[in-house]
């Protein structure tokens, strides 16, 4: 007999060897209304690859689905594929040795630093309550430092205690974190440094923000810009349709305290036919903005008349002219001061604005930038005639330059 054959001859030995009347187990089955198991009708549920859950979506191709539909995937898909594989088992819960004697050892020492951080506020609180008579050399200025730096190591112990925690994390990568705590900030920002900063700083590098506009800017604010539902990247053309109108910015702060803010936005490429050179312009400046962590959303158009000092002009670009930069600025005031907007119209240009100027009169320093960029377009004319700006009938081209006389070719001693 064949190799191949013997499995087989062995498995007709034993079916033939087995009595099929024997013992009550293989009684046939009574009469009976109901129908045979196999016989059930299925339920109807609802198919994971026509509906795929963002949450628990692993497969490639649902993930372009979801993402054609207009809703990311949610974590990375090493984690959706244990959440869908769990069978709705809790994240605390998860049946893995290892992960729960993790679990263990976190939370052993976030209790440590618990109690770090309470020890830590009980040597504020007690430093807080001493008077003139018992401070140690430096008297008062001492103290606030002192104060200053004991406040910056609880904040750091209180990152310290969740920045391990599987459920922070988790939250965080939901986009459900908030954003008043500081572990949420530390991870927020930490994140955005990792790419979104790189990028920004880099537009504004390239296309020269600094120096022509400020003379320096190290951003510590994630600025998200959009027109609408258009969201904007740092450096993108935007059609002068849709920058008609004032844009939403989304100015996310990683810090705690709250902000009083100058926004300005500025064209430093405006031609100037009659000196060959360029100019600067104002398209919108608005002062004592409140900004903070939870509430970054800045809207243009809604900003109460009080603030805004310039209201929007839109981008505009002429015929034959190279592309505009228009530079958005988000200025610290000093100490939170509020500006006065009287006395600041008082010195301020809209056609020949200069930044560096305005920033040095009120004691301003950037503290987050971006850019976009326009150019002459199909509907242009309209939007300069709407907004009342000369030159949309006029065709900028370059001067022809001509050679000097010894640089000049000689048609008649052409071969």
């Amino acid at each position: 007999m064949a190799p191949s054959r013997a499995p087989s001859a062995q498995l007709l030995r034993s079916l033939r060897g087995l009595d099929l009347n024997a013992g009550p187990s293989h009684a046939a089955r009574a009469f009976s209304t109901s129908c045979r198991y196999g016989e059930e009708a299925q339920v109807q549920r609802e198919s994971f690859y026509k509906n795929p859950n963002p949450e628990t979506a692993f497969v490639p191709r649902l993930e372009r689905k979801l993402m054609a539909a207009g809703t990311a995937p949610i974590g990375s898909r090493r984690r959706r594929m244990a959440i869908a594989q769990s069978q709705g088992v809790p994240f605390d819960q998860l049946p893995f040795q290892c992960f729960q004697e993790a679990r263990k050892i976190l939370i052993e020492d976030r209790q440590e630093k618990l109690k770090q951080i309470e020890t830590m506020r009980a040597r504020i609180a007690r430093l807080q309550d001493t008077t003139g008579d018992t401070l140690p050399k430096g008297g008062e200025p001492y103290k606030q430092k002192r104060l200053a730096s004991m406040r910056k190591e609880l904040e750091h112990l209180k990152i310290l205690a969740d920045i391990n925690d599987p459920n922070v994390k988790r939250r965080f990568e939901d986009k459900k974190g908030d954003m008043s705590k500081p572990i949420y900030r530390f991870l927020a920002d930490r994140k955005w440094r990792e790419y979104r900063r790189k990028i920004l700083v880099q537009r504004i590098t390239q296309l020269k923000v600094v120096p022509d506009v400020t003379p320096h800017c190290d951003p510590i604010l994630d600025i998200k810009m959009s027109f609408g539902r258009k969201s904007v990247q740092p450096g993108d053309f935007v059609d002068s349709a849709v920058s008609e109108l004032p844009p939403q910015l989304n100015i996310q702060s990683f810090e705690k305290e709250q902000r009083l803010v100058t926004v300005v936005v500025v064209d430093p490429d405006v031609p100037n036919l009659a000196a060959d050179s360029f100019d600067s312009r104002c398209h919108f400046l608005a002062t004592n903005i409140q900004l903070g962590p939870t509430a970054p959303q800045v809207d243009l158009a809604k900003l109460a008349d009080d603030q805004v000092l310039v209201p929007w002009l839109p981008p505009t670009a002429q015929k034959g002219a190279p592309y505009h930069r228009l530079s958005i600025l988000v200025l610290q005031q000093k100490d939170n001061t509020p500006i006065d907007k009287g006395v600041a119209l008082k010195n301020i240009r809209q056609d020949d604005f200069k930044a560096r100027s305005f920033m040095t009169r009120h004691m301003l320093h950037p503290i987050g930038a971006t850019l976009f960029r326009t150019k002459w377009d199909d509907s242009m004319t309209e939007v300069m005639t709407r907004a009342g700006i000369e030159g949309a009938d006029m065709e900028l081209k370059r001067v022809k330059v001509e050679p000097l006389p010894y640089k000049r070719r000689n048609p008649s001693t052409f071969r």
